[in-house]
């Protein structure tokens, strides 16, 4: 099913004309209302009237992370306060979220481009579906929830947790289509298993899985878990939350919604355009946003594109699998954690020395994530009680901080292993699985 033809399988040529007008208008919005922007466009000689067409995108200097964190919070709207509807935001490396400001048009254009998605999922007015991502200033669930609301589906926002609920009310209430993490719906699986209740009496067919990288061979342990079809729906919260590009019934690369976001892909090292197909580094320019458009806004992750037409007679093109990211950024349960929030939390406490030693894993298709950190020596004590306090307090630091409690493997003075040069404080050994 297609929610958008028009779009959808719009001629190439066709879509170079509507993102080059699109383009052109983006540019004088940001030039005209937003000051960075307009400073760093200065800074490259280069102003509105240079960029005609698409292919002047290049002419642009590229947008970062480091932007984002740098003029926070409201730094890079495009938007009077005013006219900003709705406040998203991920975690940053200092504690200061990465925010980003909506418009109406910007929640209409997300609903679509999520309409889009979860159609081409093969779900529709008659289907109940349940989101399990978690809701808040997450996009997942939101982002989710508007996407089943506008192909006129029925919502069960359950948010994540409270497992033994979930598995109830998917039963009772006969979802069909399920949203949230592919970890998460591993979980899931086996608490459905455990329920006792036959899984012929769940309606369950469809998976909308993303929010964490996650490999064919999960998707395959997934399928057979929970008995559906599982596809991939991709997304940033700089660019709009997921939306940005999901996979068709062919699952033969993700389609991007490139009349909105427009996508690249950089040598991640020179900053200049690879060969078509060749992998490289993803950035995308938003072509329609008002709140905070932004514009060759590197993800730091690694893929490829294919602009061939899909068999399923999408023109839109397809981006490969992410292989990477560019930068030390790990993806753990669907949360960006960046080693340096790991070591604020250690250095802050007084009881910590500031060694310490990230350990990431996939076991059983979850992923595990253990920080080892030293103890100082008038703080190492023998008496459990004092050791499982702290243990606590660092967990519940942690939490806060990044989002998740890893488990903390409390060590003894001097035994982290230390180096000459460069020290090596994480171990993901998700890559080579």
């Amino acid at each position: 099913m297609i929610w958008n033809e028009t779009i959808e399988c719009m001629e190439r040529e066709s879509m170079r004309k509507l993102q080059s007008i699109r383009l052109k208008k983006t540019v004088e919005r940001v030039y005209r209302n937003c000051e960075p922007y307009r400073k760093r466009m200065q800074e490259h000689g280069v102003s509105p009237v240079d960029i005609q067409s698409i292919d002047d995108i290049v002419k642009l200097p590229f947008t970062s992370k480091k932007d984002l964190r740098d003029y926070y919070p409201f730094g890079l709207l495009s938007s009077p306060m005013s006219e900003i509807v709705r406040l998203h935001a991920s975690s940053g490396t200092t504690g200061k979220p990465i925010v980003v400001g909506y418009t109406r048009n910007d929640l209409d254009i997300w609903n679509e481009v999520g309409a889009r998605c979860f159609t081409a999922f093969g779900l529709g007015q008659q289907d109940v579906v349940q989101v399990s991502y978690g809701y808040g200033l997450f996009t997942g669930g939101l982002g989710a929830h508007g996407a089943v609301e506008t192909i006129g589906g029925t919502v069960i926002p359950m948010s994540s947790g409270n497992t033994e609920k979930q598995i109830m009310l998917m039963h009772d209430f006969g979802a069909v289509g399920l949203a949230c993490t592919p970890s998460y719906a591993l979980y899931l699986a086996d608490a459905m298993r455990d329920s006792n209740i036959p899984r012929e009496e769940f309606k369950l067919k469809v998976g909308a899985f993303g929010a964490e990288p996650w490999t064919e061979e999960m998707r395959k342990e997934i399928e057979a878990k929970l008995g559906i079809k599982a596809y991939d729906i991709y997304g940033l919260t700089e660019i709009i939350g997921p939306g940005v590009g999901y996979e068709c019934e062919y699952q033969h690369g993700t389609h991007l919604c490139e009349d909105h976001f427009y996508p690249e892909i950089v040598n991640p090292e020179t900053g200049e355009p690879v060969v078509p197909g060749e992998m490289g580094e993803l950035v995308f320019s938003t072509l329609t946003k008002d709140g905070m458009p932004l514009l060759r806004f590197r993800t730091r992750d690694l893929t490829y594109l294919n602009y061939e037409t899909c068999a399923c007679g999408r023109t839109s093109v397809r981006m490969g699998r992410i292989l990477g990211r560019c930068d030390d950024m790990l993806i753990i349960r669907g949360v960006n954690v960046f080693p340096s929030q790991v070591e604020s939390v250690i250095c802050e406490m007084p009881e910590l020395e500031p060694h310490y030693f990230i350990a990431v894993d996939r076991v059983n298709n979850l992923d595990t994530f253990e920080v080892q950190v030293e103890v100082k020596e008038d703080f190492y004590t023998d008496e459990v009680n004092k050791l499982l306090d702290l243990r606590k307090r660092i967990l519940h630091r942690m939490q806060s901080v990044i989002g998740l409690s890893p488990d903390i493997k409390l060590v003894e003075p001097r035994s982290i292993e230390r180096s000459q040069g460069k020290a090596k404080r994480v171990n993901d050994k998700r890559k080579f699985k």
